[in-house]
């Protein structure tokens, strides 16, 4: 499997997979973000899904692919911390607003710092097309984002600081997606980071919550529902991150991201149908301005 990836990289089957990869990912990253907003408190549903992912990678990382080499090991050291306060990020946001409001603004942010990255660090160069379409769909979203904050918010106490939060969660997301990109093609077989990276950034928040419980900070809820609930948040990280990661090795690490931010029309959905959350025309107008930002990017390429 690694071998026909590494095949493909760079060429235009590999650009259509990584299309498909980041659309993917796009899906299930609103899923995951509604994971960690619903039932529980932010900071003990990342943590049931962190333990999880813990124990699912664990056989794989150390039995299945190859272990890292050399300077390797301080690409997972520095993927703990950058994905460490992202998570501390998203978490703080999604206690102080509402999901509909926070993701949105988090989503917005992070692509089009994303963008700016993969051109300093990697050189890509968006033509004056993509920059037009960048432009649709981040007004598609920050626009989302304003209607429901203006519509669907009735407690605003908290919300000021929840939007600075999601700002600075979308900072972190545009340094953890150019940094995995870094890492994913910087190791020579892209299953080893997967599967390091996963079980190495797992760590962090199953201890921190074990401490906010000690300092009655987080409750301990049924454990059993609660662990149901992390099983399937890990599996669909792993195919979130995992997809999005892979797309960044394969092509274009800016139009990976771009595509990757349609998950903002995906969590619209979520949050009617599951969170009962309204939907509207004009919400619907603004979620076919972010699909039309995307296709723009695409088309334009």
């Amino acid at each position: 499997m690694s071998d026909w990836l590494l095949s493909i990289e760079g060429t235009e089957t590999g650009h259509t997979v990584a299309l498909i990869l980041a659309l993917t990912a796009a899906f299930l990253h609103a899923v995951f973000g509604a994971l960690q907003k619903g039932k529980h408190d932010p900071w003990t549903s990342r943590a049931s899904i962190d333990f999880c992912i813990f124990w699912f990678a664990l056989p794989v990382a150390l039995f299945v692919v190859p272990w890292p080499q050399g300077a390797e090991w301080w690409l997972f050291v520095g993927a703990l911390i950058i994905h460490f306060i992202y998570k501390i990020g998203m978490a703080m946001a999604f206690e102080r607003g509402a999901f509909t409001v926070v993701y949105p603004v988090v989503r917005g942010t992070g692509p089009l710092f994303t963008v700016i990255g993969a051109g300093i660090i990697f050189g890509e160069q968006f033509t004056l097309g993509q920059w037009g379409g960048v432009a649709v769909l981040l007004t598609g979203i920050f626009g989302l984002a304003l209607y429901n904050y203006i519509f669907l918010v009735q407690d605003r106490a908290s919300l000021t600081p929840a939007l600075a939060l999601a700002v600075f969660t979308g900072l972190m997301v545009a340094i953890y997606t150019t940094y995995d990109a870094y890492g994913i093609r910087t190791t020579p077989n892209p299953f080893t980071f997967l599967a390091w990276f996963f079980f190495i950034t797992s760590i962090d928040f199953p201890l921190l919550w074990l401490w906010r419980v000690r300092t009655g900070r987080s409750n301990v809820p049924d454990l059993v529902p609660l662990l149901q609930r992390g099983a399937i948040g890990a599996l669909v990280a792993f195919g979130s991150f995992g997809s999005i990661m892979m797309a960044t090795r394969l092509d274009k690490v800016g139009e990976a991201a771009i595509l990757r931010e349609t998950s903002t029309v995906f969590a619209a959905f979520i949050g009617w149908i599951f969170l009962k959350e309204t939907v509207g025309p004009r919400r619907i107008a603004l979620m076919s301005l972010i699909a039309a930002g995307a296709v723009i990017v695409e088309m334009a390429g």
